[in-house]
């Protein structure tokens, strides 16, 4: 389908200041490229004009204005998406929300708090750190957490406390007629209609733009502590992983880089780990409950050859061992100074595992391009980079090609194209062959009668 998209003239951009103010509205075209522009290797594509918003209200009304003259409209949080979700295909108006930073309520007896869509997990959990409170999520990039609700973020602790599936109870949304709805109630359960609030979690503003999430928190564990494991190869590593998961023990993270990974790590983070196969382990509880998790786990860790286990007890220590994994796509890059990266994201069942990731290993030790492999293993998830050279079209049709295989290889195991990163425009080619023509084409009708004239970020997920 053909639309005919409205322009952003002066009379529009006259209507913008009044709904907020002159000095939050802007054409500059290096702001606009910025907001065009992710994480990932995608072409930027900036919008016509950026808007600051304060409010809900603000974003309604800013809504409004775009669905009467047909504007497209792309939100953005922070900026940290991986398959192009804030490039503007059509133009349009940005809605930037990362001024939207109120934490509106904490609820400490319900063990919930409900934040702006600007507020940034860390900026949260710093809030919340009196209370005795955290919230878990943990994606790596201080992402906004209205834009890991819409691209349903997991990370690092999604092995015991899940994704932003399982935490977010209800949502404040603005949908493409610029109407605001809330999605349910705090209750955390309830069988009342049609489940609103997952519609949106995931849906990459195409649906609406989330304005306020309301989310579930956790008590900080009483003792918490880190290791980190070297193993004798990738096989041995990945198969330890799949027996921890596989007999129960309620680890809080478990990570995996290969060597070329660990590598980068300890040049980017100025480390000294061996340079093979590893496992990053973080155990919450009670004193006993980790004492017995760390046990188990390393009679796990024994059977496989990992056996130098080098502890983080201290606040300190672990923050530098996790940024250093944080930081693994940034190291990773700097092996090869200048060039960007295609990063995969595929997700299998545990019991696949071993075989995606030693077929992908082959893969990488045969391709031209240099190649990393990290994963938060403990629920399946792994990522492969390719960095390859922006200038050279042959290494990143090498990286592509590379690319697709992870992910045929996934689905073909019943898995998925993608395990938290989203489909943005990336991955758009994949959902057919995963949920086949009849569940893309639910998912299309559904695009189609929430937002018939395609303007709320027009290009992402599916095609009209």
């Amino acid at each position: 389908m053909t639309f005919n998209y409205g322009t952003v003239d002066q009379a529009f951009l006259d209507e913008l200041c009044k709904i907020t103010s002159e000095d939050r509205v802007s054409t500059s075209s290096a702001l606009c490229e910025q907001h065009g522009t992710d994480e990932s290797y995608h072409r930027s594509q900036a919008p016509d004009v950026v808007v600051f918003t304060l409010s809900t209200k603000e974003v309604s009304d800013v809504v409004k204005l775009c669905a009467a003259h047909n504007v497209p409209v792309i939100p953005y949080g922070t900026g940290t998406s991986l398959e192009g979700h804030v490039a503007a295909l059509h133009g349009g108006v940005c809605i930037d929300v990362s001024q939207m930073t109120k934490i509106v309520e904490v609820r400490p007896e319900d063990l919930d708090v409900t934040v702006e869509a600007g507020v940034t997990r860390k900026t949260l959990n710093e809030y919340l750190r009196d209370t005795g409170l955290f919230f878990p999520i943990d994606p790596g990039a201080d992402a906004s957490l209205g834009g890991m609700t819409a691209t349903r973020a997991s990370g690092t602790n999604a092995v015991r406390y899940g994704t932003m599936r399982e935490n977010v109870l209800t949502l404040t949304v603005v949908t493409p007629t610029g109407d605001i709805v809330k999605t349910a109630s705090r209750a955390k359960k309830s069988a009342a209609g049609y489940d609103l609030t997952h519609l949106y979690i995931g849906a990459e503003g195409t649906l609406g733009i989330i304005t306020e999430v309301t989310l579930r928190l956790y008590g900080i564990p009483e003792v918490i502590n880190s290791a980190v494991c070297p193993f004798p190869d990738l096989e041995s590593a990945v198969n330890m992983v799949i027996s921890t998961i596989q007999v129960g023990i309620p680890i809080a993270r478990i990570e995996l880089l290969d060597e070329n990974q660990m590598d980068a790590v300890n040049k980017y983070s100025k480390l000294d780990y061996a340079v093979s196969p590893t496992l990053f382990f973080e155990f919450h509880g009670s004193p006993n409950g980790v004492e017995e998790q760390i046990e188990q786990v390393k009679d796990i860790a024994e059977e496989f050859g990992g056996v130098d286990f080098q502890w983080a007890e201290k606040q300190e220590d672990r923050d530098r061992l996790w940024n250093a994994r944080h930081n693994a796509y940034y190291a990773a890059l700097t092996m090869r100074p200048g060039c960007k990266g295609v990063s995969s994201d595929a997700c299998v069942p545990i019991s696949r595992l071993a075989e995606a990731i030693i077929a992908t290993k082959k893969e990488v030790d045969e391709s031209s391009l240099y190649g990393t492999i990290v994963g938060h293993v403990g629920d399946g998830n792994y990522h492969t980079l390719f960095v390859f050279d922006p200038d050279n079209p042959d290494e990143l049709a090498e990286a592509k090609r590379l690319n697709a295989n992870i992910v045929e290889r996934a689905i073909a195991m019943d898995g998925t194209c993608t395990g938290e990163h989203g489909i943005g425009h990336g991955k758009m080619k994949y959902l057919e062959r995963e949920f086949g023509p009849e569940g893309l084409e639910i998912m299309r009708t559904l695009k189609k009668a929430l937002d018939p004239n395609n303007i709320m970020n027009p290009g992402k997920i599916v095609a009209l």
